[in-house]
């Protein structure tokens, strides 16, 4: 009898055991299967949809080399070829990013001779799944004037070299709502050490929406207008705008060349968040492409 009962207990416990295991094993499988969200691709094809940043970044350990050129505009006339015999700004620069999440970039622009260098970070992913609806980056940038000194009224401008410096910084949110359409709103501050005009001031606020809507499988059209909430006052010298641009965005081997028309002249944030100076409304568009 004691042997059977040994026995009738070995066997329970080994049916108790078995269980236990199998048990653990299908809850190890059933989070094996369990799907996991997978990040957002491609909310925009390039860092830059006309003048602004978008919240993408360059993928891990990738160079870009960007140009970007405004060319004059359409109100010009025949005469000049619609502006296209005036080259309004072009723009040079050298981007890399770390880890495809932080990127940093110097460039240089032809009007106002200002070198800048900026910083960006992906801090937010959006996930298909929906944990997490958008993609959230930062962006902060500083510009400095390479102009020679001249002198205002007596005063050398430039004798602060603190003057020379400009400031920009943006926190950038966006959706991409399907694969056909993408927005982002990008809420920026702005300082300038030395503003131009009596009447301006120093600090701009200002708030860019950006939109893509997809016609291709390669291509887009692409719309960003940039609204300033405390500019300059009407009764300044020099009527300024907030600035719009309108264009055409093509993918091609890995390369994003985009052709638009625009009303800023400038390429550099400042220039086209608060200098700004001609209308859509009059013809005071300029083409202008960005190549990457």
């Amino acid at each position: 009898m004691n042997y059977l009962k040994k026995s009738f207990q070995i066997v329970f416990l080994l049916l108790v055991s078995t269980n236990s295991y199998s048990q653990d094993l299908l809850d190890e499988l059933g989070k094996e299967e369990a799907p996991k969200e997978q990040i957002t691709k491609a909310t925009f094809k390039a860092t830059r949809l006309v003048n602004m940043h978008t919240v993408e970044v360059l993928g891990k350990r990738s160079l870009d080399f960007r140009i970007a050129h405004h060319f004059g505009n359409l109100g010009a006339g025949p005469e000049s070829f619609w502006g296209l015999d005036n080259a309004a700004a072009i723009r040079i620069a050298l981007e890399y990013s770390f880890n495809g999440r932080l990127m940093g970039g110097i460039g240089r622009t032809s009007q106002g001779k200002l070198a800048d260098g900026f910083l960006k970070y992906r801090l937010l992913r959006q996930t298909d799944g929906g944990s997490m609806p958008v993609s959230v980056t930062l962006f902060s940038s500083l510009y400095y004037t390479l102009e020679k000194s001249f002198v205002v009224n007596g005063v050398d401008r430039y004798s602060d070299r603190a003057n020379r410096f400009t400031y920009c910084s943006q926190i950038m949110i966006a959706r991409k709502f399907s694969e056909s359409f993408s927005f982002q709103i990008s809420p920026t501050y702005t300082h300038f050490n030395l503003v131009e005009r009596i009447g301006q001031t120093n600090d701009v606020w200002a708030v860019a929406g950006l939109a893509r809507m997809k016609m291709t499988k390669r291509s887009a059209l692409v719309l960003e207008y940039t609204h300033n909430f405390n500019l300059y006052p009407d009764q300044a010298p020099v009527k300024y705008y907030s600035p719009f641009g309108i264009g055409y965005e093509i993918e091609t081997g890995g390369h994003v060349f985009q052709m638009f028309f625009t009303n800023a002249s400038g390429i550099a944030e400042p220039q086209t968040i608060s200098n700004t100076t001609t209308s859509f409304e009059n013809w005071g568009l300029g083409l202008g492409f960005n190549i990457s």
